[in-house]
């Protein structure tokens, strides 16, 4: 039992001793692991590549601009209409009996639209002719009698008196003849009216008369023909830019497609934009400039005509004219998203040769494929920030330029998606599959 008993204290004491051991270790790591967590941050903060903690100067990209010659686009609003438009009215008085022609189709010129009661005109005519044949009987009598009496006139065998009342009576006869052949050719042409047709190739309007109404010649018009291939598109330049565009043709900064047109036209190509957004598929050219200013509108009249085939523009429809095919020579463009809005007005950021940013002032004038044209504020060689604006938009900070090409600046390629975007879409994905 003693044995047993002093080897349970033995016991007893070391357990007792374990744990001062271990608070006596633990005490001595937590004065130990701060020192070297020190240590650690010290070397590595060393061995970065910005000792004092400055921030390295932000990637932007930058065009260096230069001059060249840039297609310049006008663009205005315009409302089509058709290059011929006709009414078509009745000539003479009648019944209408039918409507031919099927109302908003195609007809070709002399193709009958409207039938009018015929009766009383074919009555007209046969009494015409009828009197035509009394008259040509008198004729062919008087001839006759003229015949006999010349000959005994020229033996004296006849007074004078006979023989000229015998010619006058022919001449008369001549007369009343060509009189009643008129009057048949009259009634005639009022029986060809019964038939009213197409002046000319188009598309046809509404009937304004139903069948049966009464036409007269005083209230006659029937319906309208619209020539809409080709087709015109009017439009009016303000005079603002009417002086303008002939100010920096007179310079040189301008040039037109081709020569200037006698009446106006300035050889401009055409384009239209509907009003859904889309592109009219032909073009045209625009043929026409009044020489005087219209007082209701208070700009030029201008016309341009577009080929349309199929029909697909009708008359009285609102579209963008857009001008096209002129230049400007050796223009300084800036891409739009450089160009910032200020207080002060329009501006962008250059950036100097010693990598700082700089605001530049700048006057607009135009819009060529996704560029401003800048008048004045830019000079060729120059260097303008395109990209980065959130990283540096500070006068006078220090930025690292990454040039690139002015195309890639007008249309920029899409992003590729980086690897933790496509794992995240993947993820979404399998989420919305689920």
């Amino acid at each position: 039992m003693s044995k047993t008993f002093k080897q349970s204290k033995e016991n007893r004491q070391g357990m007792m001793a374990f744990p001062f051991k271990f608070n006596k270790l633990a005490i001595v790591l937590a004065l130990v692991l701060p020192v070297f967590g020190l240590t650690a941050c010290n070397k590595q903060g060393a061995a970065g590549p910005q000792a004092g903690g400055a921030m390295p100067p932000p990637e932007v990209n930058v065009v260096t601009l230069q001059g060249r010659d840039l297609p310049i686009d006008f663009e205005f609003v315009g409302q089509t209409a058709g290059i011929r438009e006709t009414e078509v009215r009745a000539r003479i008085s009648g019944i209408l009996e039918q409507r031919v022609y099927e109302e908003g189709t195609k007809v070709k010129a002399g193709q009958v639209l409207f039938q009018i009661d015929p009766g009383a005109y074919q009555t007209q005519l046969a009494s015409a002719e009828a009197a035509l044949g009394v008259s040509e009987a008198k004729l062919n009598q008087a001839k006759r009698e003229y015949a006999r009496l010349t000959p005994l006139a020229n033996e004296k065998a006849i007074s004078q008196r006979e023989y000229d009342d015998a010619k006058s009576a022919l001449e008369m006869a001549e007369a009343s003849y060509k009189q009643v052949r008129a009057q048949v050719n009259e009634a005639k042409l009022n029986l060809s009216y019964t038939k009213v047709v197409a002046p000319i190739s188009g598309v046809t309007g509404v009937a304004s008369k139903p069948n049966g109404s009464l036409v007269t010649p005083a209230d006659s018009l029937l319906t309208t023909i619209v020539q809409t291939d080709p087709i015109y598109v009017n439009f009016s330049v303000s005079e603002a830019d009417y002086l303008k565009l002939n100010a920096d043709l007179a310079n040189g900064k301008l040039h037109l497609p081709g020569k200037r047109a006698a009446n106006g036209g300035m050889n401009f190509d055409v384009k239209l934009k509907m009003a859904n957004g889309e592109i009219f598929p032909t073009s045209g050219k625009m043929n026409f400039l009044s020489e005087k200013v219209n007082t209701t509108t208070g700009g030029f009249d201008a016309r341009a005509q577009i080929a349309n085939p199929d029909g697909a523009l009708r008359p009285g429809q609102f579209v963008r004219v857009m001008l096209q095919g002129a230049t400007r020579q050796a223009a300084i463009a800036v891409p739009q998203r450089a160009v910032i809005d200020s207080p002060m007005g329009k501006l962008v950021f250059g950036v100097s040769p010693d990598n700082k940013l700089v605001p530049r002032p700048v006057e607009l004038d135009g819009w060529s494929r996704g560029e401003w044209i800048v008048t004045k504020g830019l000079q060729a060689g120059e260097r303008v920030l395109v990209d980065g604006f959130i990283k540096a938009h500070d006068p006078g900070m220090t930025v690292k330029p990454v040039a690139i090409d002015a195309k890639a600046a007008v249309n920029p390629a899409p992003a590729m998606p980086t690897a933790a975007s496509a794992a995240g879409s993947a993820s979404a994905s399998a989420k919305a599959a689920h």
